[in-house]
């Protein structure tokens, strides 16, 4: 019992699972009000924010802590790594599902209503005259949902495409730093890297406040609008989380909080940055290129 005890780590009593539903429900009870018109649903989604950022920044610092202490051993360590690893799973599950929607209607439903395998054409249960042409600019008679141009590739996402890969390389510079133990390269590397993702997330508003004000490209706009805006979207705010947890990483490394022998925490930012780097290669290619 005592060597189990010397080498198994086991966790203390934490109430913040328990805020963190109290946060998470109290949001989405908000946010589904507010969609159906509760002028009431705003506020508590914003309540439920708040709880969760208090929540996220109490349960980090308490694990922070716990790390700084001692209190972890190499079990622990091998936990994290396969909690992380399935927490990155479950993000592929989820942008797989996105791309799955734009493949199925570009690749399924647009041939069949075009009348492709069919022997006949589909378009009366659209309109006479449709074209089974990607994206389609307009959405029917009397252009319904707005006359639209898609984002060509080689403008700002060509930029951006080369923003991410270049952060890529400055993060994978700053983990062998790491393991080399050379903090200036380190610390420099984790800036270029945190830079670089805030100058794609400025890269991607300015893309969409051209798609909204000049190509007439919203959400409206047909099947290519909304997959267009959800995957962006949601790359975009995967963007935004990596970088605020490459800008606390990096906060951790002036402190001196990591060892060459032991850093699971960058390593863990280093994975997910890595996954948000190869999506972001996959919806170059398949949302804007081809």
């Amino acid at each position: 019992m005592e060597h189990a005890e010397s080498n198994y780590y086991i966790p203390h009593g934490s109430y913040w699972p328990f805020v963190g539903s109290i946060a998470l429900c109290s949001f989405m009870v908000g946010f589904s009000n507010l969609l159906n018109g509760a002028s009431w649903g705003k506020w508590l989604m914003v309540v439920g924010g708040i709880i969760l950022l208090v929540m996220l920044f109490g349960w980090f610092g308490a694990v922070i802590r716990e790390s700084e202490s001692g209190a972890y051993n190499e079990q622990v360590d091998v936990s994290f790594r396969w909690g992380m690893f399935w927490f990155i799973f479950s993000e592929v599950m989820f942008f797989a599902v996105f791309f799955g929607a734009l493949f199925y209607a570009r690749t399924y439903a647009l041939p069949w209503l075009g009348g492709a395998g069919t022997g006949a054409s589909t378009n009366i249960y659209l309109w006479p005259g449709f074209e089974a042409i990607w994206p389609q600019t307009a959405n029917g008679p009397a252009a319904i949902g707005g006359e639209f141009k898609p984002m060509a590739a080689w403008g700002l996402p060509a930029i951006n495409t080369a923003i991410l890969l270049t952060s890529g390389v400055t993060i994978t510079w700053a983990h062998h730093a790491m393991k080399a133990n050379h903090r200036g390269q380190l610390i420099t590397g984790l800036f270029l890297t945190v830079a670089l993702g805030a100058i794609f997330i400025v890269c991607q508003a300015i893309e969409y406040y051209e798609a909204y004000n000049h190509l007439g490209l919203t959400l409206g706009s047909g099947v290519y609008g909304s997959t267009f805006f959800m995957l962006t979207g949601f790359h975009g705010m995967h963007v935004t989380i990596g970088a605020i947890i490459l800008a606390v990483i990096l906060v951790r490394c002036i402190f001196g909080h990591f060892k060459p022998e032991q850093h699971f925490a960058f390593e863990a930012a280093a994975w997910y940055w890595h996954f948000v780097d190869v999506v972001w290669l996959g919806l170059f290619i398949f949302v804007y290129w081809i």
